[in-house]
């Protein structure tokens, strides 16, 4: 089985930083995409950044600037350093992976999310 394990998470004050890291592990034959999404109370799960296996990014309009994703495609791991962070920010934050366990058979895996609070 493939299991996408955060941690990382945690009370950190406005203005601070905090680094988030996801593993995946289990039957990994590639993996393409990772990225991370976060949900506050009472809103849809919106997407944070994206990286693919060549390092492209993308970020989501709120988060430019103040947060960073990388990867270790050996380790296949998914990092997402948050600095200047805001009480805005305060959700619980999931990693996904696009995974595929064998040659052709690809899906989309998510972490069980890691708690992320901002508050003074």
């Amino acid at each position: 089985q493939v299991q996408l394990v955060e941690s990382g998470g945690g009370l950190v004050q406005p203005g601070g930083s905090l680094r988030l890291s996801c593993a995946a592990s289990g039957s990994i034959f590639s993996i393409n995409v990772m990225g991370w999404y976060r949900q506050a109370p009472g809103s849809q799960r919106e997407l944070v950044a994206v990286i693919t296996a060549g390092g492209s990014t993308n970020y989501a309009d709120s988060v430019k600037g103040r947060f960073t994703i990388s990867r270790d495609n050996a380790k296949n791991t998914v990092y997402l350093q948050m600095n200047s962070l805001k009480p805005e920010d305060t959700a619980v934050y999931y990693c996904n992976a696009d995974l595929s366990p064998t040659y052709g058979n690809t899906r989309r895996y998510w972490g069980q999310g890691t708690q992320v609070t901002v508050s003074s």
